[in-house]
């Protein structure tokens, strides 16, 4: 059975993004060892698992990045990967998916979440996606997290777990202090 591994980045006080939606905060410590890491867990995988925001904020970018000459090879390779993966989009607003190989349930519903773990192929990806995150937790279906925490206070804004209502114990795997001073912190479900 394939694992659904969550990927998120959050401030040291426990936000996803700021208070007006800012993310920009993420790319002052972006940096090769992050890119790396990026690049090892797309490997790791073959299908993304992303709410609206989070598929339109991809499907507006990566796309383009593989053809464009004046971004760096190791960010086109990555591009290439994310582009050429399966991506599961869950939205009821979104009905002509813009990046190609893109599915569209309209609802997280625990038969398809597991038959869609039930495949062969290696790991599901979510990237951010928070509230597809806290119904999935809700569910039981999330296996792995990897949590990023940025050296940074945001105050406020949109909480990595606020939408959880299941209470769940995890197993700590591994944490790698990254000399960005950003911190990677890996649970499995318990």
């Amino acid at each position: 059975m394939r694992k659904i591994v969550v990927t998120s980045w959050v401030s040291l006080d426990g936000f996803t993004a700021g208070p007006e939606g800012e993310m920009d905060w993420i790319h002052r410590y972006y940096d090769e060892e992050m890119g790396a890491y990026e690049s090892a867990l797309v490997r790791g995988g073959d299908t993304l698992l992303l709410g609206r925001v989070t598929y339109d904020s991809f499907a507006g970018s990566w796309p383009t990045v593989p053809s464009n000459p004046d971004i760096p090879e190791a960010e086109r390779a990555y591009a290439k990967v994310l582009n050429a993966m399966r991506k599961v989009l869950i939205s009821r607003s979104v009905t002509e998916p813009s990046w190609e190989h893109t599915d569209v349930l309209t609802d997280i519903r625990r038969e398809e979440i597991e038959a869609l773990k039930a495949e062969p192929g290696r790991d599901i990806i979510v990237y951010g996606s928070a509230s597809v995150v806290g119904r999935l937790q809700d569910l039981g279906l999330v296996d792995e997290y990897h949590v990023i925490i940025y050296p940074v206070l945001l105050t406020g804004g949109k909480a990595l777990f606020g939408g959880v209502t299941r209470p769940g114990d995890l197993t700590f795997v591994e944490a790698v202090t990254m000399a960005s001073g950003a911190v990677r912190l890996v649970y499995r479900r318990s």
